[in-house]
């Protein structure tokens, strides 16, 4: 069983027992959260789609650390304009442990 979840403005599809970093999430390390906005769940050979959202699905995942992206290099230049600018960028991050996708059948 596996569903397809939006956080933080991007999607990612999940499996129970994964490990996954999504954007940073407001909880303490240890707590347990809960996941509602759910696009897809798939069973075995059943898909539920929702429109946009699984209607009754939800996942539950436990709050495993917080932490900050490898940083990232960002470099701008015209040429002969004698113009060069130097940037970097870390993104914060939540790495969440999947514990159970439930959906209602029906």
């Amino acid at each position: 069983m596996y569903a397809v979840i939006k956080s933080g403005g991007k999607q990612y599809r999940v499996v129970s027992g994964e490990k996954l970093k999504v954007e940073t999430i407001s909880q303490e390390v240890g707590a347990e959260i809960v996941l509602d906005q759910i696009l897809m769940v798939a069973d075995g050979d059943k898909l539920s789609f929702g429109n946009p959202l699984v209607s009754g699905a939800t996942i539950k995942a436990t709050v495993i650390s917080h932490g900050r992206g490898e940083k990232i290099k960002i470099f701008k230049m015209r040429r002969r304009k004698h113009y060069r600018k130097t940037q970097g960028h870390r993104q914060n991050y939540t790495e969440i442990q999947i514990n159970s996708i439930s959906a209602q059948q029906g």
